[in-house]
């Protein structure tokens, strides 16, 4: 079945009340009531050194390093009025193209607006919307609306990528309540009118270069949309680690009051170019390893899906950061579109996680030190199947252990490489319903065994460890 994912915030405080077993309360559902995870990658459509483009391979690619959503960055000057901008048809098929490659992977497309391409955009008189650059700002996004009103695997839109106040005399509060919420509300309604269930993204305002709230570069939103299907999508590029678990709380207090889950849009603090040749120091490997995992530690014990900036390859760093040339891409080498993955990076965004739960996600946690996962699990067989990303491939590679509950144990050997052995199994539990697929990277469940509470599952490397 193909799936349209909606926001699920008030769904689930229904569901606390329902029983009294606990839930993250991030993450997304489908239209069979699964849980979801987003996770996945910012697809560019160009970079500084010109267009980019991307094959099945690639895709292919991002469903082995865990990822279920891509974020494709528009560029509004080839769909819109704005000086220097124009409606452009091949972009749009190019556009189709970034869809359908998603499509065939199993990954959903959420469409992000920048203001690239355009003479020049000044926020300033953006806000002030003295010639109607709302409206030429909605029919940019109209034309993508329109065009994938029906399409399930577009899950929504990132309306504004990282407004700023630049110059503007105003206060980051006042421009929030004053412009930005308004705006999204217009945004959303007009949105609404051609699909309702699609998703409105939404982020806070970028303060200016060198000012931040405690240590957070992204103002706080005080005020409520109160409008529907919307995802409070911020980002966070903090390289300071006490910090990380600070900046996340007050998302998730923003994200009560707006009655909207997060998902994380971007994160990940870019690397150096000597960042590729050290192990230790400021910019070492050692120390960005360190930084991604404390990250991804505070993104799982809240349950946040999140999209890490940029499935690129190298061919386009820059001077923005004092250190030299630095990127977010997540490939070293010289290309558009990467294989030569960052591991210090890349095997901290691509690991285990539960995708696709058909029930409620109690909580997850995957542990580097151990390569542990600890996944806890109200199940629910009448929603259909669920899926694990295991990555046995970067994580695995001396093999894994399935352990559900207290008496199922499954065990896979690259040796052997016949799927899924069983060391144990009780009487209620059916070993083919879990299959292990090797090209995907996932562990997919057909149906869980019959369970009246919580359920957990471990996955742990090793054969039969389950000591």
């Amino acid at each position: 079945m193909i799936l349209k994912i909606k926001s699920y915030f008030v769904i689930l405080c229904c569901l606390c009340v329902m029983h009294a077993f606990s839930q993250i309360k991030h993450g997304l559902r489908d239209d069979q009531g699964r849980h979801i995870i987003p996770r996945g990658f910012v697809v560019n459509t160009n970079d500084h050194a010109g267009e980019v483009f991307f094959n099945s391979d690639d895709y292919a690619r991002m469903v082995r390093m865990g990822a279920n959503t891509q974020v494709v960055r528009l560029e509004l000057g080839k769909l819109s009025e704005f000086p220097g901008g124009k409606l452009e048809l091949d972009y749009l098929k190019k556009l189709d193209t970034l869809v359908s490659l998603g499509r065939h992977a199993g990954i959903k497309t959420v469409f992000k607006m920048t203001v690239y391409g355009v003479d020049k955009f000044i926020w300033e008189e953006f806000w002030q919307n003295k010639n109607k650059e709302y409206n030429t700002y909605i029919n940019a996004w109209k034309v993508i609306w329109k065009r994938y009103a029906q399409e399930p695997y577009v899950l929504g839109y990132d309306v504004v990528n990282e407004p700023r106040k630049l110059t503007m005399d105003i206060s980051y509060t006042d421009l929030t309540n004053k412009y930005l919420i308004p705006l999204y509300q217009k945004i959303i309604d007009e949105s609404q009118k051609i699909n309702e269930d699609k998703l409105i993204l939404f982020q806070s305002i970028f303060m200016n270069k060198g000012e931040k709230i405690d240590n957070n570069q992204y103002a706080e939103v005080t005020s409520p949309l109160n409008r529907k299907n919307i995802v409070f999508s911020p980002h966070i590029y903090q390289d300071n680690v006490d910090y990380i678990k600070r900046n996340m709380d007050r998302f998730d207090k923003e994200s009560e009051m707006l009655k909207a889950p997060i998902l994380i849009g971007e994160w990940g603090f870019p690397t150096f170019a000597t960042t590729d040749t050290l192990i230790e120091g400021k910019l070492g490997q050692l120390k960005y390893r360190e930084l991604y995992i404390r990250t991804a530690e505070v993104f799982d014990r809240m349950g946040v899906g999140s999209i890490k900036a940029w499935f690129l390859g190298n061919r386009s760093m820059q001077h923005f950061l004092p250190g030299g040339p630095s990127t977010w891409s997540i490939f070293s080498d010289s290309t558009d579109a990467g294989t030569v993955e960052r591991k210090y990076i890349t095997d901290v965004i691509s690991r285990p996680f539960p995708q696709t739960i058909a029930g409620d996600i109690q909580s997850f946690m995957f542990n580097h030190a151990t390569r542990t996962l600890d996944v806890n699990i109200l199940p629910d067989n009448s929603k259909g199947a669920s899926k694990i990303f295991v990555g046995a491939n970067r994580h695995y590679p001396d093999g894994f252990s399935v352990l559900i509950g207290d008496d199922l144990v499954m065990f896979y050997n690259p040796l052997k490489n016949v799927g899924l052995e069983v060391y144990k199994c009780p009487l209620n539990a059916e070993p083919s319903n879990f299959i292990w697929n090797a090209n995907s990277q996932k562990l997919i469940i057909l149906k869980w065994p019959e369970h009246k509470t919580t359920l957990d599952i471990k996955i742990v490397p090793g054969l039969r460890n389950f000591d």
